[in-house]
């Protein structure tokens, strides 16, 4: 059973349009296709402010982070290289 919906009939179902509007101008004479200039940054100007202002406060931290990590990662690494050095060693040629 489908639900029903209480409605009133008299109300309008769309909204009032008027349809005799008009611009102030009357033409559009100087229309041209082209973009509108906008006042907005390029991204290459969003950028220049971002690390000109706000990287050079946090790199210190970020390069102490990224140093830790590949320390971190360099380990095993030069580990797992000296076991297979010692393995070619051990084997017979």
């Amino acid at each position: 059973m489908k639900p029903t919906t209480i409605t009133n009939k008299n109300a309008r179902k769309f909204p009032f349009v008027d349809y005799h509007y008009q611009t102030q101008t009357g033409t559009v004479e100087n229309f041209t296709g082209r973009c509108a200039k906008t006042s907005s940054k390029s991204l290459r100007d969003i950028s220049r402010d971002y690390f000109d202002s706000e990287a050079n406060h946090d790199f210190l931290r970020d390069a102490a982070v990224f140093g830790t990590l590949i320390a971190t990662a360099a380990v095993p690494i030069i580990a797992g290289l000296s076991a297979v050095v010692e393995l070619c060693r051990a084997l017979p040629f």
